[in-house]
């Protein structure tokens, strides 16, 4: 990565670094990532998310480990209902399992070699006894045996060790008041801790991209409806989004911030997801994220950042604090996921019948994503809601933007005398207007 590119993307990531520190992750994935090999570079990006101050509970599977040591002893296994049916046989396989692959992890989560991306990490990893378990019992007359789900988690016992620094590991066993043992889904055990300890993400490492629409189109992001409508819809999904996508949208109902499935075979991933605007994968969200509102006298250094290059380069005329917030009430702004990305201000001349666009700035982060279109319309309607049906915009390098949205250009007469009044001849703006 050059220079340049490495400074955009750190500066990209900062506003993630900051509202991510002290949160809870819940990072799931199935044995695949261990047994495919993939799992060394994952143990760095984990060590980049702790050292950011990231609080991680790893929840891991361990179904092709199970199956190896089935085939290793000649046994066979039986699923129903998609679930496996575990006999007191089974449970001890799934025991040495689960024991393995939990060793396996430590061992990769320990590694502190110079010169190595795990370089002083000094991670600790917390596992024991809380997962909470109880039979699942006989499902359409199919007794499940030593088959369970979770009943509860012991999140103050979690969190105890996450405030301690440690990284908390849970595994797909389950515990019962009776001191029995019970095999559980990974998916299970994740979402119930996304919810117990009202994490801000749960983190599906999948075998696929994300989740696709109707076109096979990868879907960046998606609401919890519409994720809910894929479902209704019966639209393929792999095998991965269809058991996860699910467990992801009762997490979100029920308090979780967001879901996100990302493809374990890509390197980086999971860094990229979390720390670029456009992501890798899908990320579920209970709402769109984009969200249209009022400015408030909050926004007022958000809006500042936004104009003031503009400002610098003529394209906007200098505003101070001090008129900002003598003005906010003018202002609305655009926020992407709670940040803000884009502003704009109406000013209304009722009189004449016009009102004027002013201010319209987005963020070049953001540039080309139709932000500064969803402004004109926001304006536009504001404007025919006050009662106004012509609206004008002085423009010195943005021209051919507005004539493309249906402005034409007019002559400084056609303003309503108290803009003609305040008309600065010095930067020679060029008026267009607009009948809506």
């Amino acid at each position: 990565m050059t220079t340049p590119h490495f400074v955009q993307w750190f500066r990209e990531a900062a506003p993630y670094i900051h509202a991510f520190r002290g949160r809870v992750f819940v990072i799931a994935f199935g044995g695949e990532v261990l047994s495919d090999g993939k799992f060394a570079n994952l143990s760095h990006d984990l060590n980049v998310l702790v050292s950011l101050g990231v609080r991680i509970v790893l929840v891991h599977g361990a179904r092709p480990q199970v199956e190896a040591i089935l085939q290793q002893y000649g046994q066979g296994q039986r699923f129903h209902l998609s679930r496996r049916v575990t006999d007191l046989a089974g449970l001890e396989i799934v025991k040495q399992a689960v024991g393995y692959t939990r060793a396996e992890i430590e061992s990769w989560l320990s590694m502190a070699l110079p010169n190595s991306p795990m370089a002083g990490a000094n991670l600790r990893v917390a596992s024991g006894n809380y997962v909470i378990a109880k039979p699942l019992g006989v499902l359409e007359g199919v007794d499940m045996q030593y088959t369970g789900q979770v009943r509860k988690l012991e999140t103050a016992a979690i969190t105890a060790r996450l405030e301690a620094g440690e990284l908390v590991m849970l595994s797909p066993l389950g515990y019962s008041p009776t001191g029995e043992m019970f095999n559980l889904t990974l998916e299970d055990v994740a979402t119930a801790a996304a919810i117990g300890l009202k994490a801000e993400k749960l983190v599906f490492l999948t075998d696929a991209d994300g989740v696709l629409d109707e076109a096979g189109v990868l879907k960046h992001q998606i609401t919890a409806s519409e994720a809910e409508g894929l479902l209704a819809s019966q639209v393929p999904l792999s095998e991965d989004i269809a058991v996860y996508l699910p467990c992801a949208l009762r997490a979100i109902r029920q308090g979780v911030n967001r879901a996100h499935f990302i493809n374990y075979h890509t390197d980086g991933g999971l860094l990229t997801e979390l720390f670029t605007h456009d992501g890798l994968g899908s990320m579920v969200s209970p709402a769109p994220l984009d969200r249209l509102r009022e400015a408030a006298i909050d926004d007022v250094g958000d809006i500042l950042s936004l104009i003031e290059p503009l400002e610098r380069e003529g394209i906007l005329v200098k505003r101070s604090r001090e008129l900002l917030e003598m003005e906010i009430q003018k202002f609305s702004v655009l926020a992407h996921d709670g940040r803000i990305v884009g502003c704009v201000a109406m000013n209304l001349f009722g009189e004449a019948g016009m009102a004027e666009l002013a201010c319209l700035a987005v963020s070049p982060e953001w540039a080309g994503e139709g932000y500064g279109e969803a402004l004109l319309h926001h304006v536009e309607s504001q404007a025919r809601a006050s009662g106004v049906f012509r609206l004008f915009v002085l423009t010195t390098r943005t021209a051919h933007w507005f004539i493309e949205r249906g402005f034409a250009e007019s002559a400084l007469s056609a303003l309503p005398p108290a803009k003609q009044q305040f008309y600065n001849y010095q930067r020679r703006s060029k008026v267009f207007l607009k009948n809506l």
